[in-house]
């Protein structure tokens, strides 16, 4: 397959997390679309996207047919992440009474499907929290099969961790991947390994990538952020005794405990280790939940950018706020390539 005769059509695209992914793989995104005007300014301030149409409009109210007119005659795919908040593990805590699933209005799965029908793109790939496959977003599971069959698409649904293609980062998402063709019985290809459980078939993959390769330059002075500082914080004191790569639960032992288990987030006070893969980048994290550096400070912005994979030098647009929700709410590049090149390859 010569990826250069593919062309992608970006929706949800965020910071473009998935939109790199597709510029690694020499596929140009001809258009990408988002709502968030935060997201689409950082679109435009990077120069992978020159060459891209960026729309700031809900796709609900995008008139699909004013698409083709930034289309050629190259083979097309849909890629997306729709928002993720009604399948999230947050959602847990509420009842199944109180659950909106398929009818909350941040549920865009049926926009999506609207421009593959109406574009009938060779493939599509949808993107999404690991949490979809719960039994109360069962609907909304079966949706996507049901409208995949409907659209005559085959389906091919991927569970993967982002540190099995070279991301310093546990991050578990699963991808919907349609083609007009049959897909093969392989899985996308993966790049790394646990070291700690070595594969003796392939012997070709590299370690995990840690943390503290990917971020040690800019722990530097210059980097240095307002909002990075905890010294003056409620639990500062508390986050100095955990140990890195630990969590509020090595606080718990004992008379004198600090807290009581369970009562917590896993990822309070949680502290990187810097010969170890990051934990998940959270979109809107609470003022005490990490991951922390293992200094005792919050992450810079070009820290976490870096842990998502994101290309040096990246820019984002926002408040400090903001950008931290739009590269916790990216899919980090490295996956989406690897992605990517398994669905292209499977046209």
């Amino acid at each position: 397959m010569n990826y250069k005769n593919i062309q992608a059509i970006s929706l949800f695209s965020g910071a473009g997390g998935l939109d790199i992914g597709c510029k690694q793989n020499k596929i140009d995104v001809k258009v990408a679309i988002d709502n968030d005007h935060d997201s689409v300014k950082t679109l435009k301030l990077n120069s992978h996207f020159n060459d891209t149409t960026v729309i700031e409009e809900d796709i609900k109210n995008f008139k699909i047919k004013n698409i083709e007119k930034y289309l050629n005659g190259k083979k097309t795919i849909i890629i997306g992440g729709p928002p993720c908040q009604p399948f999230s593990k947050n959602g847990y805590w509420i009842t199944n009474e109180k659950r909106k699933s398929n009818k909350d209005p941040r549920n865009c799965l049926d926009d999506f499907f609207n421009f593959v029908e109406k574009i009938n793109p060779e493939g599509f790939l949808i993107e999404n929290v690991e949490s979809i496959l719960h039994p109360t977003n069962k609907n909304a599971v079966n949706s996507i099969f049901r409208k995949t069959k409907k659209l005559k698409y085959n389906l091919k649904m991927v569970r993967a961790n982002a540190l099995d293609y070279g991301v310093p980062q546990k991050r578990k998402r699963v991808f919907f991947l349609g083609s007009k063709k049959e897909f093969d019985n392989e899985e996308p290809k993966k790049t790394h390994y646990d070291p700690n459980k070595p594969d003796l078939f392939n012997t070709n993959l590299k370690p995990y990538e840690t943390v503290g390769e990917h971020i040690k330059e800019f722990d530097k002075d210059i980097y240095e952020e307002e909002h990075e500082k905890t010294n003056l914080g409620t639990f500062y004191k508390e986050l100095k005794k955990v140990k890195p790569g630990e969590n509020y639960l090595a606080l718990c032992d004992g008379k004198k405990s600090n807290f009581k288990k369970n009562t917590r987030f896993w990822n309070f006070l949680l502290k990187l280790k810097e010969d170890l893969p990051s934990w998940t980048i959270a979109a809107q994290p609470g003022p005490w939940v990490g991951p922390f550096h293992w200094t005792n400070r919050r992450l810079r912005v070009p820290e976490i950018a870096a842990i998502q994979t994101f290309p040096k030098n990246y820019k984002f647009f926002g408040t400090r706020r903001s950008i931290q929700k739009q590269i916790g709410n990216a899919v980090p590049p490295l996956m989406g390539k690897a992605m990517v090149k398994y669905l292209i390859d499977n046209l």
